[in-house]
């Protein structure tokens, strides 16, 4: 490979790693361009498979500034960039891994730390972005239920409330004008019979009265 053409190669790889959140190394012998063309295809629209050289990639990654990936660097390696969910491509490559056992995941790195086959593994294992957005919104749906019938409650309850005043106010219109309400009826006791005290309490004044003219008029007969 011409010098010029290495070095569009290292700059190429180098680039990949820098704009990927992720990078996952294989050994791919034994896979057939039909078998490679279907692992492509697993990983998703947004990870890329690219088989690389060694040496190449050696270079590369130390430029991207990734250390460590020289003892996964052996054997015919293919890489695949990862530029979306790093979960799903992981779940891709161990399900086709498990189909063609022929394919090998050595390791990779995930922003900037390095994992080893079973790192990766557990990556894998966890629930992809899509699942854990959903599960989110349906806990934020859940909440945001709940916050609405606390709000309404007590809506509801002042709509029952006025429901019933007005139902009262119909039957007697009085409550609208700020009264308590027509009073009950009370009965009226007759003016004769409460005049009546009055009367008997006066009558011993008359009569003393009377008795006091009939002495005065037996005195001067006497006289």
């Amino acid at each position: 490979m011409a010098r010029a053409d290495k070095q569009a190669a290292v700059a190429e790889i180098a680039e990949a790693f820098s704009e990927s959140a992720g990078a996952v190394l294989t050994e791919y012998r034994g896979l057939t361009v039909k078998e490679l063309q279907n692992l492509r295809r697993s990983l998703g629209e947004n990870a890329s498979y690219a088989v690389v050289k060694n040496t190449l990639a050696k270079l590369a990654a130390n430029e991207a500034g990734i250390t460590g990936f020289d003892d996964l660097l052996t054997g015919p390696t293919a890489i695949a960039f990862i530029k979306g969910d790093v979960v799903e491509a992981a779940k891709g490559l161990r399900d086709f891994a498990k189909a063609n056992p022929t394919l090998v995941i050595k390791g990779g790195v995930l922003d900037g730390n390095l994992l080893d086959a079973k790192e990766i593994g557990k990556l894998a294992d966890l629930e992809s972005r899509e699942v854990l957005l959903g599960k989110m919104a349906g806990a934020m749906l859940a909440s945001l239920s709940q916050a609405v019938y606390l709000l309404n409650a007590p809506l509801a309850q002042a709509a029952r409330l006025a429901g019933a005043l007005q139902a009262k106010a119909t039957e007697d219109p009085s409550i609208l004008a700020g009264g308590a309400g027509t009073p009950a009826a009370v009965e009226e006791t007759p003016a004769a019979e409460e005049a009546a005290p009055a009367e008997e309490v006066e009558a011993p004044a008359a009569d003393a009265t009377e008795a006091e003219a009939t002495d005065e008029a037996a005195e001067s007969t006497e006289a």
